[in-house]
């Protein structure tokens, strides 16, 4: 298959460019910039696509594939939608990492990045759409969750000390921006003496 001319892509990109920059000054089209960014953005990010689902041991190019269709995505929001920017972008990028952990579950690493993305970015949501709202509570909910998930969904073996900060950050969240968050005080020492006497246990069972 004969590849294209680099000079044929800038080429075309460059009139997309002056047709969208002359339809915003017309006033047919608002966001012309971001429209434009948005395409390129767009056809990049296809494209390290097409190499990730062509060939699943390219599973590196999920990371710029998502990262830039999520960019891309952000771009062409309308200014009536640029509260959900961070949603988009942020869970763009986690969406990546997850993609990369379900094409290979000895990549468990992949969900605690994943996680984190998707939950700064629904925090960045929320604190747009409710202005006071404390969302730090939201914020330890999506980190138990997602340390939670490291439990739970099959990986490289078992991995039960995920949840313990999954039970500490979910109940921190929980408890957050209540009157009894001094509780979580006593998270951390009873945590201490519960996984000292499951060792403990588990030695003396074995013995």
């Amino acid at each position: 298959m004969k590849r294209i001319d680099k000079r044929i892509i800038i080429g075309a990109l460059l009139i997309l460019g002056g047709i969208l920059g002359l339809l915003d000054q017309m006033g047919v089209i608002r966001n012309a910039s971001g429209i434009f960014w948005g395409l390129v953005f767009g056809v990049g990010g296809a494209a390290f696509l097409y190499l990730f689902i062509n060939d699943r041991s390219n599973w590196w190019a999920a990371f710029p594939a998502f990262t830039l269709l999520g960019l891309g995505a952000s771009s062409v929001l309308p200014p009536s939608l640029e509260q959900w920017d961070g949603l988009v972008f942020l869970g763009g990028i986690g969406l990546g990492f997850w993609a990369v952990y379900f094409t290979g579950r000895e990549r468990w690493w992949a969900i605690i990045p994943g996680g984190v993305l998707v939950t700064l970015g629904v925090v960045s949501a929320l604190d747009e759409m409710f202005t006071g709202l404390e969302t730090g509570g939201v914020f330890f909910v999506g980190l138990g969750v997602t340390f939670l998930l490291v439990a739970v969904l099959p990986g490289y073996g078992r991995m039960p000390w995920a949840y313990i900060p999954g039970v500490i950050l979910l109940v921190m969240g929980m408890l957050l921006g209540t009157p009894y968050f001094g509780l979580t005080e006593y998270v951390w020492p009873v945590t201490m003496i519960i996984g000292g006497l499951a060792l403990l246990w588990f030695y003396f069972k074995r013995q």
